[in-house]
């Protein structure tokens, strides 16, 4: 009891310290959660792993036991970014203490090229090095420190290049890791001749390393036939699974992955999970045993991709409203040495180069340059974040050029009736509400009498600027790849009533299992506590999309509900016709842990457990599997047209900061949301989603910097060189609200929207608002150049250049 009783006091003291520390009128998660029991989709509920999580008994990868003999392996990695590997001697290594296998390129047995949609990654080096911290070799011993220890003793000589490490010059030259590619509307080139005015510039946007909370980590165990079992920390178990098999050179049935949990993922465990499971699984299979592979935290910096960097150009020409009427965008991503999942992330930043607004008569042009860094990989927005920031920036410079505040030129510029379609031929739904929550926002954040309060502030102050920016976001929600829009799930009925729901979808925190056990609650009216997920495995649901590309719900719930659907029909057919009552089956209904039939005295009640039980006895079938495929979309890439998006999701965020002109520092005192998910399946989780979001968006964009050396090897691998957002970058006042009473205008789940990418891009309000600080050292009239991450130095800089430029 004295133990509760200091728990209790602690956690008294922890609240009032956030409630002194953080202000808002946004709801936190535990005022919105809803009472445990009947709580299904559309209702506010815990995170299913929530009271795991807090207690630490929630297992991620290394907390899963082994077998005492199990191996443990460390890698030999590439110290040069470009060069020929011309010696590698492992003697010295194989004859080390503890050592029991060590395998290079030549000991692969199957496939080498372990590629994820491309060719080009080789899962070892043979000769050609493209990276520095690509794999050379692998060690497994006894111990992980007996392992770590030997991989030093390799004698390597390597004949070093120099590297290729700028991607505009890559681009100029066509290194290319894919092909350029075009979308075109409409005829730009006049409209640049004709335009009133014209406007361009160039933005350098920096990339991003995921820094998930468990790094890269599988366990993988041999089968009693020539298979493997792969414990991993996984977006995509169905291509490890595939990865795994090729590189073992066995069919797909004899692997099985499974994933229960990540401790983060945001994309970095899509694609580059694969091949430490593939280098588990060799080793695993040559010598009969458990295989423990863990990346060390520089390691995993070192040798996975980042988000990709852009180097972005615009030439717009506009009328004397600030109204865009047509022109030119170029991007070019810094792809890394290999394809990886680049051509479909460089195509959704050219899908979002437009954000929230129509562009007119446009080419837009994404180049896939080819540097000797790891291989860019996905990340959360796949690429729209870095597409959406050209023509933020444009919004910004046409506003100084016009002399009219930045939201009055976003607001002309949105997406309306007579300009709703997109460069690549997309009619943008919804256009009205993109409108009414950008009002709504603006009145409620109090805009423009704060805009005068800043003004009046910044002609007042000569060192302290404040800034501030409303900014919109439109998010296509769908893979671009058609064939991944499609899921499916396994429900099981057992005979004491509970149920087991599995799908293909994999948890990284973001609440996706809690919802589809919400989903399924809903459809066969139980509590929640009746419903429980499994880990998710290749064996009970095949063929499986990544959780990615903000779908985990849209594709999962929805195959969830077929099989909830498909079973409760059997179950209810089978009532109708068993039952000696003679219940009708026109308005049956399973409700509140009951089969309900009829209306008022004539109404009977059967208890779910009995209808499960006599159905068992009479031989209905208690399983049932789930199926669901994205309708409507399509792209023809060659003519760089379609519908690639099931649907929008929107949002907007007003971002207030203070900037010290004279060190380059600044705060964000205040933050405004407001964001769509149509009918939100959680609105407590939905919340956490872009409350996080925004946070991971405004590191990226201002103090997350990755430095890599002349030499091409990256010197930003770890938390004392590399800075995430921490609880002190939290804004002062961070008001946080979702959009009610805007369904879907899609059959979507329960007429929801996605929320897992959306948010990220609110983080870009930060940005601008920084930028309209500055603007004010030259009254407005100059917008400044701000690459990112906006770093102290970089606010700084500009701000000495802004002052030069005024003299």
């Amino acid at each position: 009891m004295r133990t509760l009783t200091r728990l209790d006091t602690d956690s008294r003291h922890a609240r009032r310290e956030l409630d002194d520390q953080i202000k808002g009128d946004g709801p936190l998660a535990r005022h919105t959660v809803a009472n445990h029991g009947q709580c299904h989709a559309g209702q506010s509920s815990v995170h299913e792993s929530a009271e795991k999580h807090v207690t630490g008994k929630a297992a991620y990868i290394d907390d899963l036991a082994i077998p005492a003999d199990a191996l443990h392996v460390a890698l030999g990695l590439s110290p040069v970014a470009y060069g020929t590997l011309t010696r590698l001697n492992l003697e010295t290594v194989r004859q080390a203490p503890g050592v029991i296998d060590v395998i290079t390129f030549g000991d692969v047995p199957g496939h080498t090229d372990i590629g994820p949609v491309f060719p080009g990654d080789p899962i070892f080096v043979e000769s050609d090095i493209s990276y520095a911290g690509q794999c050379l070799f692998a060690v497994a011993a006894t111990s992980l420190q007996a392992a770590r220890r030997a991989v030093k003793l390799a004698i390597i000589d390597i004949d070093e290049r120099s590297a290729r490490l700028d991607p505009v010059a890559a681009a100029r030259c066509e290194e290319l890791v894919r092909p350029t590619h075009t979308q075109e509307r409409g005829d730009w080139q006049s409209v640049l001749q004709q335009a009133d005015q014209i406007i361009e510039n160039d933005l350098f946007v920096g990339g991003q390393e995921h820094f998930y909370l468990e790094g890269q980590a599988c366990v993988v165990l041999p089968t009693e036939d020539e298979g493997v079992i792969v414990h991993t920390s996984n977006q995509h178990p169905s291509e490890t699974q595939k990865l795994v098999a090729e590189v073992l050179g066995i069919a797909f049935h004899a692997v099985t992955v499974e994933v229960r949990r990540m401790g983060g993922g945001f994309g970095g465990k899509e694609t580059q999970a694969s091949p430490w499971a593939c280098i588990a699984a060799i080793i695993a299979r040559r010598t009969g045993k458990a295989v423990r592979l863990r990346l060390p935290r520089r390691e995993d910096m070192h040798v996975t991709g980042k988000r990709h960097p852009f180097h972005n150009r615009y030439r717009l020409g506009f009328d004397a409203h600030g109204v865009i009427q047509g022109g030119e965008i170029s991007l070019i991503g810094n792809c890394g040495y290999s394809p990886d999942l680049s051509d479909a992330i460089v195509d959704r930043a050219m899908f979002h180069a437009d954000n929230a607004y129509s562009l007119g008569d446009v080419r837009v042009t994404g180049y896939r340059a080819r540097t000797h860094t790891a291989s860019n990989t996905a990340f959360r927005g796949f690429g729209g974040p870095q597409g959406m920031m050209i023509i933020e920036a444009a919004m910004d410079d046409i506003a100084r050029h016009t002399g009219v505040d930045p939201l009055t030129v976003r607001k002309r510029n949105l997406y309306r009736e007579g300009r709703d379609v997109t460069h690549y031929g997309q009619t943008v739904d919804q256009c009205q509400l993109l409108h009414n929550l950008i009002d709504k926002l603006e009145t409620d954040s109090e805009y423009w009498s704060r805009r005068e309060t800043v003004r009046h502030f910044n002609a007042s102050s000569t060192i302290i600027k404040k800034g501030l920016a409303l900014t919109p976001v439109k998010f296509g929600i769908s893979f671009t790849a058609q064939h991944l829009n499609q899921a499916g799930a396994l429900l099981h009925v057992y005979t004491d009533g509970s149920v087991m729901i599995s799908h293909g979808g994999t948890e990284m925190g973001q609440g996706l299992h809690t919802k589809i056990c919400q989903v399924v609650a809903l459809e066969l009216g139980l509590d929640l506590s009746q419903v429980r997920i499994t880990a998710t495995r290749t064996d009970k649901v095949p063929n499986t999309s990544p959780t990615a590309a903000s779908s985990g719900a849209d594709l999962n719930g929805m195959a969830a509900r077929d099989a909830a659907c498909k079973l409760r029909e059997r179950l209810l057919d089978f009532a109708a016709a068993h039952f000696e009552t003679g219940l009708d089956r026109e308005g049956m209904r399973l409700e509140d842990g009951m089969l309900v039939a009829g209306l008022g005295e004539s109404e009977h009640r059967i208890p779910w457990g009995e209808l499960v039980q006599t159905a068992y006895l009479n031989r209905i079938s208690l399983s049932e599997k789930g199926f669901y495929a994205t309708p409507l979309i399509h792209y023809n890439r060659a003519s760089g047209q379609g519908r690639p998006f099931y649907y929008y999701a929107f949002g907007a965020a007003v971002s207030e900061v203070s900037v010290d002109t004279l060190t380059g520092e600044y705060l964000v005192d205040r933050v405004d949301i407001l964001h769509d998910v149509g009918n939100s399946l959680n609105p407590a989780i939905d919340i956490g989603q872009v409350e996080g979001g925004f946070i991971q968006g405004m590191g990226w964009l201002t103090t997350e910097e990755l430095k890599w050396s002349d030499k091409g090897v990256l010197m930003s691998d770890g938390p004392a060189t590399y800075k995430i957002p921490t609880f002190g970058d939290l804004p002062a006042t961070f008001n946080v609200s979702l959009l009610e009473g805007h369904p879907n205008s899609m059959a979507s789940l329960y007429r929801s929207k996605a929320v897992g990418e959306p948010p990220f891009m609110l983080g870009i309000s930060v940005w601008s608002a920084l930028r309209d600080a500055l603007s004010s050292l030259s009254d407005y009239r100059v917008s400044p150049r701000l690459d990112t991450p906006a770093t102290p130095e970089r606010v700084l800089l500009a701000a000495q250049a802004l002052r030069v430029k005024t003299l």
